[in-house]
């Protein structure tokens, strides 16, 4: 039960069921029937191969002392992810509590517990006595130990490619001693750009965050643009800018051939009035930023995936077919080249 629990309650089922949603919305079936199907397969398999072979539950270790351990070592993880949601709380509403250093700094104190913990340094109440340490408990505490100090370089700016995808972005980083790489051309015009006091891009690019004022700037320069969607939330978008965008060659191409515009669809910023919208898909009001953009996405693209990646002309046709999450660096770049070749054609 625990287990189908963890399946059931922590998936991240918005991505996958609002896709599916949306294009059966649009008049679809094979997909999303076939997408649903395989949702709910998923969730049933557990439940179903115990009730068809009860005996499997006889095999299962009984409880005793290793559990309260176990209980322990789960408790210190669960505290650790539970820092992730609030950073994405932060991020969304732009509280400016739990920065980069904040949260790393959080981490590396739980995993240094944690591993203390595992070698009988940190007792609980209800700890059984342990005359000694076993061999998967200390493999276990040196791969805390080891994480905490990987961690450590990270509160000086290091990326930390490896758990982009958990932690929050460089941008909420205050003390950084790395050297970050900017654009030089049109600074101010990015740094004066709509919403560019509290949304950031990665790895000093420059760009916008309102759809409207960077297609406007695409047509004065005459350059293809990247429709980046995105969340704070989003996991994999963080993950795509930490292995993907940062690679070199990836980077020049973003910094010099395309006018990034990245459409967050999870801010919480609300709009001024004469901003709001009416959605010609459901029909509703769109009062905040994100719902703004996730109204876009989703009556433009037929989708509400993020990341979700577009190539179009400074007149919106697109010039690639989109991308999601995909971390192969040469597929990335050469989607790139091809939508700047269609646009210079």
């Amino acid at each position: 039960m625990a287990f189908t629990l963890v399946l059931v309650s922590f998936s991240c089922t918005g991505p996958i069921v609002g896709a599916l949603l949306v294009e059966a919305a649009g008049g679809l079936a094979l997909k999303p029937i076939l997408g649903m199907f395989g949702f709910s397969l998923a969730f049933a398999l557990p439940f179903t191969l115990f009730a068809i072979f009860p005996s499997w539950l006889k095999g299962l270790p009984k409880s005793g002392g290793w559990l309260n351990s176990v209980k322990v070592v789960l408790g210190f993880i669960v505290l650790a992810f539970g820092m992730k949601f609030l950073s994405t709380i932060d991020q969304t509403y732009h509280l400016g509590i739990m920065s980069r250093e904040v949260y790393l700094s959080i981490w590396i104190v739980i995993f240094i517990l944690l591993g203390l913990y595992l070698l009988g340094k940190l007792r609980f109440a209800h700890d059984s006595d342990l005359p000694h340490i076993s061999v998967p408990r200390l493999a276990l505490s040196i791969a805390s130990f080891t994480f905490a100090l990987y961690m450590l370089p990270g509160l000086f700016g290091a990326p930390l490619r490896s758990i982009s995808a958990l932690i929050p972005p460089r941008s909420s980083q205050e003390f950084d001693l790395s050297t970050g790489i900017a654009s030089s051309a049109g600074s101010d015009v990015f740094t004066t750009a709509k919403y560019s006091d509290f949304l950031h891009l990665p790895h000093g690019l420059k760009g916008f965050y309102d759809y409207d004022e960077g297609m406007a700037y695409a047509r004065q320069k005459n350059m293809p643009v990247l429709l980046d969607f995105k969340g704070h939330a989003c996991s994999n978008c963080k993950e795509m800018e930490g292995k993907v965008w940062s690679d070199p060659t990836v980077l020049k191409r973003l910094m010099e051939d395309f006018v990034i515009i990245a459409l967050y669809t999870d801010d919480r910023s609300k709009l001024p009035e004469d901003e709001w919208i009416t959605s010609d898909y459901d029909g509703k009001v769109k009062k905040t930023l994100g719902k703004k953009n996730m109204d876009l996405q989703i009556s433009t693209y037929n989708t509400n995936t993020q990341p979700f990646y577009v190539l179009t002309d400074p007149d919106g046709n697109p010039l690639a077919e989109p991308r999601g999450h995909n971390l192969d660096i040469a597929a990335f770049r050469d989607w790139l080249d091809s939508g700047l070749n269609n646009f210079r054609k």
